[in-house]
């Protein structure tokens, strides 16, 4: 497997992991027009020629957030997710981000257990975050500051 950086023509894929992922999902158009900020970080995961998973991080001075990260269903438990937010957090040092921050759906055990294993901690919950079903989100943050061995 390797993490690239996403490309135009992954987004057909990218988008369809999207809608089977999310109940509110980005479109096409939508990460198209992310990757047209060079500043952002969007990286896919890709195994012989198919797309496996994504993330999609953006850049604003020296913040990230990650707004997007999904797995296809059948690559799921495989370690695609926390290779990508592995590379995520190598580019975000790389690029000066000194912190990262993300919202994840409270009921989403194996996300928020994926994002505690890779350094992020919980810095609490925002009520009615979520829309299609409403449900509180849980911000969570990454600095590499505080996770250096």
């Amino acid at each position: 497997m390797i993490i690239r950086p996403m490309e135009p023509e992954d987004t057909d894929s990218v988008a369809q992991i999207e809608k089977d992922s999310f109940s509110q999902p980005w479109s096409r158009q939508g990460f198209l027009d992310a990757m047209d900020l060079p500043q952002n970080i969007i990286l896919v995961a890709e195994e012989d020629g198919e797309i496996l998973g994504y993330q999609c991080t953006y850049v604003s001075f020296d913040e990230g957030e990650l707004t997007n990260i999904a797995v296809k269903r059948t690559a799921r438990g495989q370690g695609v997710g926390q290779h990508l937010i592995r590379k995520l957090q190598e580019k975000a040092v790389e690029s000066g981000v000194e912190r990262i921050v993300l919202e994840a759906r409270v009921t989403n055990d194996t996300a928020i257990a994926l994002y505690e294993k890779m350094g992020f901690i919980n810095l609490g919950i925002r009520k009615n975050l979520y829309e299609h079903p409403v449900e509180d989100g849980v911000i969570m943050s990454y600095t590499a500051e505080d996770n250096k061995c």
